[in-house]
């Protein structure tokens, strides 16, 4: 009899790629080029022991500043990443939340975006973009969050004012009576008069006799 042949294929196995090479590697998003992190990969950072500073401009706006060391959870991939020196400019839009704890203790927690505005090689004065394109491209970011912000309000469905309200509510004003009952009260109210008599006119004053004699 002849020998049954296997029917196991051979695995192939890919070669890891070289983090330093897939990261200077041009890679595509929604026909955007570019370079670095792919997407969908994420970082994780400790931050030291920094200083967070606020100042009150109107009743509802702070000013913040906050100046700290991040440094990496884990241990970067040798050869990866940008050189030291690398400077970025990110545009931060984010949800504070905190909890006071004690007189002088609040818990805080931070969720949001951050958008990169412009970077600044290793070595160099110059950033990538001009301050007016910089600004352009923050508008161009906050346009996009505004955007998505009225998305997710009409899904929802609009909250409705006070007047609006007011209008859809059954009104117990009189003007709102039926007309069958308005009708009604008229005729009650004609009942009324016609049993108290009939109201008398005034009686004409008589005309004066002109004289047809000729002055």
């Amino acid at each position: 009899m002849a020998a049954k042949l296997s029917s196991s294929k051979p695995v192939k196995r890919e070669a890891k790629s070289d983090p330093a090479i897939s990261y200077n590697d041009f890679k595509e998003y929604e026909g955007q080029r570019y370079t670095g992190m792919k997407i969908g990969r994420s970082h994780k950072w400790n931050y030291d022991q920094g200083v967070w500073t606020e100042k009150k401009i109107t009743p509802d706006l702070w000013q913040i500043g906050y100046a700290v060391t991040k440094r990496r959870a884990g241990r970067a991939p040798e050869g990866s990443g940008v050189p030291v020196g690398t400077g970025y400019h990110w545009y931060i839009v984010a949800h504070q939340n905190t909890t006071k704890q004690t007189a002088n203790d609040y818990t805080t927690s931070l969720t949001g975006l951050k958008f990169k505005i412009a970077h600044q090689r290793a070595g160099s004065e110059k950033w990538s973009a001009t301050p007016r394109t910089q600004r352009k491209r923050m508008i161009m970011f906050l346009r996009s969050v505004i955007a998505d912000l009225e998305k997710q309000t009409d899904s929802v469905g609009a909250v409705a004012t006070p007047q609006q309200r007011a209008a859809s509510e059954p009104s117990t004003d009189r003007r709102s009576r039926s007309p069958s009952k308005r009708a009604t009260s008229g005729r009650r109210s004609v009942r009324r008069v016609s049993a108290r008599g009939r109201v008398r006119r005034p009686a004409r004053a008589p005309r004066a006799q002109h004289s047809t004699a000729r002055r």
